[in-house]
């Protein structure tokens, strides 16, 4: 995957410091060959269509807001959501080990 990644730098300083996770870091999800892709609906606009990107970051399942401005990939804000990671669990059919 051959992609170019642009975002606000102080957004990224605001994201680092309230998420943990730089932009920079959160650009990698998107070469998680397993990575989910689903609308953002609540925050999509006629203008402008806003996506999330759930994959994998280290130990993590990282979600990524953004969209597509021509050819380049907009980040907006990046954590690691609950729900993301029970999408892309399901999505690969990630199965928890129960304990007993």
């Amino acid at each position: 995957m051959s992609a170019t990644f642009d975002w606000d730098l102080r957004k990224d300083r605001v994201n680092q410091m309230k998420h943990g996770v730089s932009f920079a870091e959160a650009q990698l999800t998107f070469f998680d060959p397993r990575r989910v892709i689903v609308e953002d609906v609540k925050h999509s606009s006629h203008r402008e269509t806003r996506w999330f990107c759930i994959g994998r970051l280290g130990d993590g399942v990282l979600t990524v807001r953004f969209t597509y401005r021509g050819s380049v990939i907009r980040i907006f804000d990046a954590d690691y959501w609950t729900k993301g990671k029970r999408i892309y669990e399901q999505a690969n059919q990630i199965h928890k080990r129960s304990d007993r």
